[in-house]
């Protein structure tokens, strides 16, 4: 890793000078870009018809050289905010999710650890531990029963265990209990749990085992209703059964039933507050061009399917299983919110807090990892879903930018997103180890 020039940094933060100013909303075309585009204030309205054909442009290997961020370097913000970088020196820092007292626990997943950090009023870490560790690529943390919690569960990359909680604890003071097993492992890890606002319902997103399930084809011999039983419509089978799917748990792990599936790689999930409903951010197929198709947040409807490995964005077959499955046209559900491709959307919180202007209450953060199968980068920063009255208008704004050093060189890929107790935005990033807290200072 090399270390990036101080100048490059000066150059970027000249920028912030352009944030006050309130951009227009990018629509169509306009809207796709790429990391030369992105700065806070900038808004996106993508929809269906936006679409373009697949094989537009080839399809692009342009994976990000990390280099070391120098202490100066800090991500660029709408006026009137800030951000501290809190921990440092983390291997894998992914999900962050905030207990009930307000600690921060932090799925550090290639070190197979969850760790817990406690802040105090001005954000500053005062107290630390290792809550878990011997894990299997933890992600997703979520705490049981609602309110006053004695359960963590961390869903790994092959189950869902639980561990005995008080609040305050830094440590595990138990053994964990398994309550999921046998969840199929290879490619896409990324477990994220959450639970239904009563508690009685566990969630689990479990992705797809290739990109676009090269494997599998026509439905077996007997029809659809041969493989598909009580499971909505577009259940895959062989290598992908079971996966591209969100599931649906009693809290000791019995019960398990399918919510949804043609869902590639619902990699974060969360509750909406106003709602009740389940939300889920998904990466979408690669290898059909640097636009094709968007990446999306969307509600997870019982009984539906979003049209993986046949179908996407609605009714958009995929060339390479042309003519498989004419008995799904038309079944796929539209997504609520769409986003750039390829942009990798890894996790999503929804503000509830009193720190930020009002106007920001109810909306979504969404952490976007970054493209590798785009030819101009995209991603590597964290966006807002716009909503008004509990419903998401579509469009979406660059809210934390300036990871992306040059067309080669990223510094930072945010992961994690979380609303703290007094209201800041804690979020995570796996290209140099950190998590930071995002406060607002303005009038």
């Amino acid at each position: 890793m090399r270390l990036i020039s101080v100048v490059v940094f000066s150059a970027a933060l000249a920028v912030s000078a352009a944030m006050a100013e309130e951009a227009p909303v990018l629509k169509g075309a306009e809207a796709f870009g790429g990391w030369r585009d992105d700065r806070p204030g900038v808004w996106r309205l993508i929809r269906p018809d936006d679409l373009q054909k697949p094989f537009v442009t080839e399809s692009a290997s342009n994976g990000a050289d990390k280099v070391a961020a120098p202490d100066s370097a800090v991500p660029l913000l709408p006026a009137g905010f800030s951000a501290t970088r809190i921990v440092s020196g983390l291997r894998g820092p992914r999900v962050v999710r905030v207990a009930p007292d307000g600690d921060l626990f932090v799925a550090d997943s290639r070190a197979n650890r969850v760790r817990v950090y406690r802040l105090d009023a001005d954000g500053k870490v005062t107290a630390k531990g290792t809550f878990a560790e011997g894990l299997r690529q933890p992600y997703g943390i979520a705490f049981y029963p609602p309110g006053k919690p004695r359960w963590v569960y961390v869903a790994n990359s092959d189950s869902v265990v639980r561990f005995p909680y008080r609040d305050g604890d830094l440590k595990a003071s138990g053994m964990p209990e398994t309550v999921v097993s046998g969840i199929p492992s290879n490619h896409h890890w990324t477990r994220d749990i959450a639970f239904s606002p009563d508690g009685g319902t566990l969630y689990l997103s479990v992705g797809s085992g290739s990109n676009v399930a090269e494997d599998i084809g026509k439905a077996p011999k007997g029809g659809v209703d041969a493989w598909a039983g009580t499971e909505p419509p577009g259940a895959a089978w062989g290598s992908e059964e079971g996966r591209a799917e969100v599931r649906a748990y009693d809290p000791d792990g019995k019960n398990g039933r399918v919510v949804a599936t043609g869902l590639r790689n619902c990699s974060g999930m969360a509750v909406q507050p106003a709602t009740a409903a389940l939300w889920c951010v998904v990466n979408e197929r690669d290898g059909l061009g640097d636009d094709v198709p968007f990446e999306y947040a969307t509600t997870v409807k019982q009984g539906a399917f979003y049209g993986w490995p046949w179908y996407y964005i609605g009714d958009h077959e995929d060339p390479r299983h042309a003519g498989e499955r004419p008995d799904l046209a038309g079944r796929a559900t539209v997504p609520d919110v769409l986003m750039q491709a390829h942009s990798a959307p890894l996790n999503i919180a929804f503000y509830e807090g009193d720190q930020f202007p009002a106007d920001y209450r109810g909306d979504a953060f969404v952490a976007l990892h970054g493209s590798w199968n785009r030819g101009t980068r995209t991603g590597y920063k964290v966006v807002r879903l716009k909503f008004e009255n509990g419903k998401p208008t579509g469009a979406y704004e660059d809210f934390m930018t300036g990871f992306v050093v040059s067309d080669a060189e990223v510094w930072g890929r945010p992961v994690g997103v979380a609303v703290a107790k007094d209201g800041a935005l804690i979020v995570t990033e796996d290209g140099s180890g950190t998590i930071w807290r995002v406060s607002y200072g303005g009038k």
